[in-house]
């Protein structure tokens, strides 16, 4: 690979690093930030328009919902109590914190973070969830998504909520993904996908970048991706309406790609909030 390609994809890094840093050291939502997967108002808004229920919202240290969702893969991968779980772009540890309750003291959540702003954050959380809980049973890790600091098959099951899209080398995060299941075990990922091309004027926006848009892979491009890494029994959800949702409440990110986009059409002709569920097989 030639060092242009390598220079332009650690420059989609750091915009993204950068964006999240912001996002994480001002203390408040993307939202208020205006560079975001945001909702109705508030994280806690988006969180219960998404289906994340009160009991799962109930005693979240501050600050862990900042608005990245745009699905909810905890609901959707059915955690198990005594499970190990992985969470893909764990951020101030909404979704970890949310699954460690659920795989309860036997199991263990994991978070992984390229931004170290976000990974102290998520840590700082941690005391305020062992006092609301009573659990120790989550930690965070300094990483890449595409170069994961875990080890070969010894996670039950991979979240992701909204982060993918973000990388520039989405084939290589799946592969990332098979490699640290176990046989058997199983991924459940939020993100958000292009059902057809974006405008260029609309590719080249940082901040529909970093609000989750802009680096997004084509759906069946990420069905290719997910069979190529080897999983199996793959299903992907197409939920349009969420992003019909975002721009009918004014969300920024929509307000900026809806500058590029052709006149009478709208987000969703594009853009897609996209569920995928797979297995590692449980022989290899």
């Amino acid at each position: 690979m030639d060092d242009s390609s390598e220079s332009a994809k650690e420059g989609i890094r750091d915009s993204v690093r950068q964006g999240y840093a912001r996002i994480a050291g001002g203390g408040e939502s993307c939202c208020s930030q205006g560079g975001s997967c945001c909702g109705p108002g508030s994280p806690k808004g988006l969180a219960t328009a998404l289906g994340y229920d009160e009991t799962q919202l109930a005693g979240l240290p501050d600050g862990a919902n900042m608005g990245l969702s745009c699905g909810n893969p905890t609901a959707i991968a059915s955690l198990q109590p005594g499970e190990i779980v992985l969470d893909l772009g764990s951020g101030g540890g909404f979704d970890v914190f949310i699954a460690g309750r659920k795989v309860g003291p036997a199991g263990r959540a994991i978070g992984v973070d390229m931004t170290p702003a976000m990974l102290s954050k998520a840590r700082r959380n941690i005391e305020a969830y062992r006092r609301n809980t009573g659990l120790d049973n989550v930690e965070f890790r300094l990483g890449e998504i595409e170069h994961l600091p875990v080890a070969d098959a010894s996670v039950d099951v991979v979240i992701s909520n909204c982060v993918i899209n973000l990388s520039p080398e989405k084939p290589q995060v799946w592969r990332e993904i098979a490699r640290v299941l176990k046989p058997g075990g199983r991924v459940s990922v939020s993100d958000i996908a292009l059902l057809k091309p974006l405008p260029e004027a609309a590719q080249s926006s940082v901040e529909a970048l970093v609000g989750c848009v802009a680096g997004a892979a084509l759906v069946d491009e990420t069905k290719e991706m997910v069979r190529a890494a080897g999983l199996i029994d793959a299903e992907f959800e197409l939920k349009s309406g969420y992003v019909d949702s975002m721009a009918d409440w004014s969300d920024p990110v929509f307000r900026e790609l809806a500058h590029h986009f052709p006149a009478g059409t709208r987000p969703s002709d594009y853009v897609t909030s996209l569920s995928v569920t797979a297995r590692k097989a449980s022989k290899q």
